[in-house]
């Protein structure tokens, strides 16, 4: 028996679940409000027989014991494996503990740790520190938020951080490798790489320092300086102030990025905890799905320059993975988000709640540019806006984008859908021509229907752009769930197996390694898919029948019953239409 099957089995999903939300019994299920969202009539169901949960709500979503806690817990498997083993007193395999590299990860987090405890200390108490603690309080911060994000103060001398902690027991290699020593190239001996500055330490979700940001205190270039690239600090997938902010991140369901250190920590300080920064300007898909594990509410609250308004602008394409609108509060110009909630909390408040949707923004900062009353300008404004607009996923936002457009050029909607169709027309012969010289190369295999559809998945980078209808809740079964959920948010395919937890590489190599044929791969996964959603149509089919059957007995319950009849009404539906689909490509598959 393996570990993840052995925690499953002194483990009730019950029990666990109940130490988040209130469950009552009902007839063989348990129910309760939706722990993710708010609601008022109960539609969150958990199955003991089968140790599985759903929500036939707004989440619309179910899994098992360890997808449960990797969403109520903003987890990954990896942790929620740690979680869980902890909990059921599960001793995980040598493959299963952290190997060198971890250790390596863990003693670099310790490394970070005393450093930014020296800085604060010296913040504190020092008497060279007395110029950044005069700063610190033009600025507005209290004590309280000093000590909140350990913000500290580096000497001026050049080696005072390395003479200190090399006392402490740590050697010079592993503050090079750790990023607070730097050596030049001809160098025979390696300095502090901080040096008079204000420090802020940069933590992980879990509240592990990663690296530093710094910023000079006189008028030299560049003012703000960040740890170079190690095993724990990566620039582009790091949040400011995400430990301290995704509890209120979740609770309020929003998070709101700005642009520096001091208007995290000022937005803090006035109770607005939902706040937090990327490392720069430009907004990562690392930083984008972490925040996705808290929230699918995004407002940006960036500097109103040419370089903020670029991030917002590429920030319209996450509109589709977070599954929800972007939005944008045009800041004041020359005024920073510190100074406004300084100045007046209530109107910070009311420019949150009141942001922009970001394609509105958009398109109000091109046309603004352009004169619309020549046709160079409507020109110029739809050669910059109509490959934005075709990014987003067709529908009623698609839609509503174009008459937006519309209204702000005073083109006809009409002719702007012509010209979003002849534009991904064009688009997507580039990308067929392309695809069809990279499947040509490329092979396939039979195999049981999971396994099989990760194989593909795994084999075929091009096919995550038609992957986006998949959803994690199609894998029964724990591990393949959790390669799937790894493979979808990561950007890099060869740094998958890395990514992953020991007890599910095992699985992993097997998928990497199965030889597959090269024939007919789009009607196959397209196959795959249909079968994997048939199956999990089938299985909520059966749920949603034993919990009617229930809730019918009870007979207090209306609404709950009335929705579940509906949604009967539209899985019999989709069910009938993968049925027809299924049979189409079959004939296709034969010829």
């Amino acid at each position: 028996m393996g570990v993840i099957d052995e925690i499953k089995q002194k483990l009730d999903l019950v029990e666990i679940v109940g130490q988040y939300v209130h469950l009552v019994k009902s007839g063989r299920t348990f129910r309760a409000p939706c722990p993710f969202h708010s609601e008022k009539k109960p539609s969150f169901f958990v199955y003991p027989e089968q140790q599985t949960w759903h929500c036939f709500g707004a989440c619309n979503t179910g899994g098992d014991i360890f997808s449960f806690i990797m969403k109520k817990e903003g987890l990954s498997f990896s942790e929620a494996l740690r979680f869980l083993a902890e909990k059921a007193n599960v001793t995980l395999p040598t493959a299963s503990r952290p190997g060198a590299e971890d250790k390596i990860r863990d003693y670099l987090f310790q490394i970070n740790l005393a450093a930014a405890q020296y800085f604060h200390n010296l913040l504190l108490n020092s008497a060279q520190a007395e110029k950044a603690r005069r700063y610190l309080s033009t600025r507005g911060l209290n004590e309280k938020s000093i000590s909140d994000f350990l913000l500290g103060y580096s000497l001026p001398e050049w080696e005072s951080l390395k003479e200190y902690m090399v006392q402490k027991g740590f050697t010079e290699n592993d503050l090079l490798t750790a990023g607070l020593l730097f050596k030049s190239e001809n160098a025979t001996r390696s300095h502090d790489r901080f040096r008079d500055h204000i420090m802020f330490p940069i933590a992980d979700d879990r509240g592990r320092i990663t690296g530093f940001g710094a910023r000079v205190l006189d008028n030299s270039s560049p003012k703000y300086i960040n740890s170079p690239q190690s095993p724990v600090f990566d620039k582009s997938g790091s949040l400011y102030g995400i430990h301290l902010a995704k509890t209120a991140i979740r609770q309020q369901d929003r998070a709101v990025l700005v642009e520096g250190y001091m208007d995290v920590i000022i937005a803090h300080q006035y109770g607005f905890n939902y706040v937090i920064a990327p490392m720069g300007i430009s907004i990562s898909e690392k930083q984008i799905n972490q925040i996705k594990k808290l929230t699918r509410n995004i407002t940006l609250a960036l500097d109103p320059d040419t370089a903020g308004e670029e991030a917002a602008m590429r920030c319209i394409n996450y509109e589709n993975s977070t599954e929800a609108e972007v939005r944008v509060i045009s800041l004041p110009e020359g005024k920073d988000p510190d100074e406004l909630i300084k100045e007046n909390p209530d109107r910070w408040k009311s420019m949150v709640e009141n942001a922009s949707p970001v394609i509105e923004y958009a398109i109000r900062l091109v046309t603004g540019k352009q004169d619309m009353k020549t046709s160079q300008g409507k020109n110029e404004a739809l050669n910059r806006l109509l490959p934005i607009i075709a990014q987003v996923k067709a529908g009623t936002r698609q839609f509503d984008y174009i008459t937006r457009l519309s209204l702000a050029t005073g083109i006809e909607e009409k002719k702007l859908e012509a010209a979003l169709v002849r534009y991904k027309a064009d688009r997507l012969a580039i990308e067929t021509k392309n695809q069809s010289i990279q499947k040509a190369t490329r092979p396939i295999l039979s195999s049981p229907l999971e396994e099989y559809t990760l194989s593909l998945l795994l084999h075929y980078p091009e096919l995550k752009n038609q992957s986006e209808n998949i959803l994690p809740d199609y894998f029964e079964n724990t591990i393949n769930r959790a390669i799937f959920e790894i493979w979808q948010s990561s950007d890099d395919i060869n740094s998958l197996r890395t990514a992953m937890d020991p007890a599910i590489q095992e699985q992993y190599d097997s998928l990497v390694s199965r030889p597959l044929s090269y024939d007919r791969i789009q009607e196959k996964y397209i196959d795959c898919l249909l079968r994997l959603r048939e199956r999990y149509l089938r299985n909520l089919q059966k749920k949603q029948a034993e919990l009617l059957a229930a809730e019918e007995e009870l007979g207090d319950h209306d609404a709950v019953i009335s929705r579940l009849r509906e949604q009967g009404t539209r899985i019999n539906e989709e069910l009938s239409k993968i049925f027809i689909l299924r049979s189409k490509i079959r004939g296709e598959v034969r010829k």
